[in-house]
């Protein structure tokens, strides 16, 4: 077989874990082949061809879905959606890059083994940073269905990447030594046994956290974004929906609203403001533009400029504001609009074709929790569930519940389910529940466990459920000390394999 086809065949494995299906706990199977494909060929730029390859079988499998929005977003057009082709060849890039770099680092074939699975892990960790991050295929979300996802309370979602790279590398080591002496050195396969023994038995070791009950009323609505985005559809629908389904809730419940159900013309959201008739206590997105410069004395020539915000905000029983946080990681090329001097006739043309603004919204590098009624809540928005970080780093400042106003109507088939999934990891990572009130997803409540307790993902009518999450506090090792665990262990596979001398060919 080709070498592309044979690239492009095993990205597709790999990316058929990453899916939410039951066999997702064994990425470390098709990596397991992937890695002596990569290391096996005879120059650094071959690695890198092959990288490309594997890697764009597996963001294209992984994130199909993303054609599907582009073609929704502009009906009618098909081409667009080939645009999507260019972030899987973008993100196949960078695995490229990884796979020369290992290539060129390395003496021996066992030697880029080890090196590309540690450098893959830090690849996951560079693709969280930055304006432009994108951290949606992450290998440690494929352990979500085994107990070995709760390592992440520990290092995280990528100390789950390492246990699946560190056994992929294993494996493939075991059988080449096994090929190439004709005996069977079992050591790195029992190290690699040894690592799954000590996260199931962690994992099985787990028990959920006890603390006060907040009842909570959350709801999913089935609102058309697209339609919203365009001005088609009132946000004054949506609005008297949601607070007609918001009254009646048992008493001393909070009700959530979804991402950007209350929209502010013109002014961002401030404590004290009031949003008549919200049906407070509780927590919405709060969404829409803001006036950055005012119209010179000749508004033609002068006209003032405006900046989109998306924020989330706690409101009391008379509907004024107590605190808010914006959103930390606006999606790019959603939320924010990069090398605008550059690709301005570009983002003009999609204005024109789509009916409304770009705006670009700047980042939130400091979230705060949401206080109300002497509760914090660590309350982010939509796109930020997939950023460790946030969740993290309310967590740290004494939230005791996560929320996650979201709106999913933008995902297609499986991005609405992973999306849910990532968000489940948040509340492994942290130790805290999550609750999520969404339009066109997966709403309602999910343990420190990552467990689902109650949930709704389904029905073309706006659907409520009354859930009663309890309020945690402490802090886990991830969240005192982020990420460095998984770092460290995959900079450990590096400097093994960079010090390789034997020859398995």
């Amino acid at each position: 077989m080709p070498t592309p086809a044979t690239g492009l065949l095993l990205g597709l494995l790999l990316a058929a874990c990453g899916l939410p299906l039951p066999w997702s706990a064994a990425a470390f199977v098709p990596l397991t082949l992937i890695l002596p494909f990569i290391a096996a060929a005879s120059t650094p730029r071959q690695a890198a061809g092959r990288a490309f390859w594997v890697g764009f079988g597996y963001f294209g499998l992984h994130l199909w879905w993303l054609g599907a929005f582009l073609l929704n977003l502009i009906p009618g057009f098909p081409p667009l959606a080939a645009a999507s082709l260019l972030l899987f060849a973008l993100e196949a890039a960078f695995l490229a890059i990884m796979a020369f770099l290992a290539a060129s680092v390395t003496r021996t074939p066992a030697g880029r083994m080890w090196t590309l699975a540690g450098s893959w892990v830090i690849l996951e960790w560079l693709r969280q940073l930055g304006p432009l991050a994108f951290p949606w295929p992450t290998l440690g979300y494929t352990l979500l269905p085994t107990p070995a996802i709760q390592v992440a309370d520990l290092g995280g979602v990528l100390l789950g990447s390492v246990l699946v790279t560190f056994t992929a590398a294993s494996l493939a080591h075991t059988w080449m030594e096994s090929r190439q002496q004709g005996r069977r050195p079992y050591t790195h396969a029992l190290l690699a046994a040894a690592a799954w023994a000590l996260a199931l038995g962690y994992g099985l070791t787990r028990t959920p956290g006890t603390g006060p009950e907040q009842p909570m009323r959350v709801m999913r609505v089935t609102f058309d974004p697209f339609a919203r985005a365009t001005g088609d559809l009132s946000g004054e629908q949506q609005f008297r929906q949601q607070r007609a389904a918001s009254l009646n809730r048992p008493n001393g419940s909070v009700v959530v609203w979804s991402e950007g159900a209350v929209s502010f013309p013109y002014t961002r959201p401030q404590p004290g403001q009031l949003v008549p008739n919200f049906p407070g206590p509780g927590i919405s997105g709060i969404g829409g533009v803001e006036l950055v410069t005012s119209p010179g004395p000749d508004p033609i020539k002068q006209p003032g400029t405006y900046r989109e915000f998306n924020t989330v905000a706690s409101l009391g029983s008379a509907g004024a504001i107590q605190s808010v946080n914006a959103k930390a990681q606006p999606v790019p090329f959603g939320e924010l609009f990069p090398f605008r001097p550059v690709l301005t006739p570009i983002y003009n043309l999609l204005e024109r074709t789509l009916g409304f603004r770009l705006g670009a919204m700047p980042r939130n590098l400091n979230p705060t929790p949401l206080s109300l009624n002497g509760v914090l809540y660590g309350a982010y928005i939509c796109y930020d569930s997939v950023f460790p970080r946030v969740a993290r780093a309310l967590a740290a400042q004494g939230a005791q519940v996560l929320v996650n106003p979201s709106n999913d109507g933008w995902y297609k088939g499986w991005g609405v389910q992973q999306h849910f999934n990532m968000g489940r990891v948040r509340a492994i990572e942290t130790r805290r529940w999550l609750v999520r009130s969404v339009n066109n997803g997966v709403a309602g409540a999910v343990n420190d466990l990552g467990q689902p307790v109650q949930l709704v993902q389904s029905g073309e009518q706006l659907q409520v459920l009354d859930v009663r999450p309890m309020l945690l506090s402490g802090t886990t090792l991830y969240v005192r000390v982020g990420n460095w665990p998984a770092l460290i262990l995959a900079l450990g596979m590096i400097g093994f394999g960079v010090t390789r001398r034997e020859r398995m060919f």
